[in-house]
């Protein structure tokens, strides 16, 4: 397996929320478990770390993060400078191409949740942003991008409510009707609108309940792959 292939399956574990925080992803475990070297699996951990998706502690190893409310706040208003931004230019720039793609997109999103497929649902929701920030063309706004949703997806996962999803569908609707309709100032007020709400809608949990260990979720994650890949993996390289 690669390390394109392995960095996949441990992003959508970690964005999934699925562990706590302050588990310890040893090298010596993941090596065994994708059959593959541990130099591989550094470089993938590093790179994890690198986009904040876990914390690399010097002579420890790595962990994963327990997203914190506080510093989610000061994300948050990081993504409204950056994507009101986003959607003014969009508003400005989207061609007709872009359109019908952003389209296809939100009616997917409602579609998921009128279905009560929740898990796809999330997924969609989360690719609306990275999709909006794609279609600027700029690299640097896609990379800033892609770290922003990237953690404010772990603390979604980890303090929101099911009962945010139909709120979240009509907010993304209503950015997609604005910049279709090239309004740039509705545009970015929608954008900013949407993203304060779903701060709003974050809230402590009392509790956690346990669940599956990290070798029972990577199995599982790993059969998921060779299933869709038709039962192998990338050999190594």
């Amino acid at each position: 397996m690669n390390e394109a292939e392995i960095h996949g399956i441990l992003s959508r574990l970690l964005l999934a929320g699925k562990l706590p925080g302050g588990v310890k992803l040893g090298e010596h475990r993941l090596a065994d478990l994708f059959g593959v070297s541990r130099e591989r699996i550094r470089k993938v951990l590093h790179r994890l770390g690198h986009e904040r998706l876990l914390e690399i502690v010097r002579n420890r190893g790595a962990f994963t993060i327990e997203p914190d409310l506080r510093e989610g706040r000061v994300v948050y208003e990081a993504r409204r400078i950056l994507e009101s931004g986003m959607a003014a230019h969009l508003a400005d720039n989207l061609t007709q191409a872009q359109v019908e793609r952003l389209q296809q997109h939100v009616d997917a999103e409602a579609d998921a949740l009128r279905r009560g497929d929740q898990a796809t649902w999330q997924a969609l929701s989360a690719e609306f942003h990275f999709l909006l920030a794609e279609m600027t063309g700029n690299p640097i706004v896609q990379r800033q991008a892609h770290e922003l949703i990237s953690r404010t997806l772990m603390l979604v996962k980890r303090y929101e409510t099911t009962a945010g999803s139909a709120c979240g569908c009509e907010e993304h609707r209503a950015i997609f009707r604005a910049l279709a309709g090239r309004e740039r100032g509705k545009a970015v007020k929608a954008m900013n609108n949407h993203l304060s709400l779903v701060e709003t809608r974050l809230r402590p949990i009392v509790c956690v309940e346990e669940g599956p260990s990290l070798d029972n979720l990577l199995a599982e994650e790993i059969a998921a792959y060779r299933g869709v890949n038709g039962g192998t993996l990338s050999a190594a390289e």
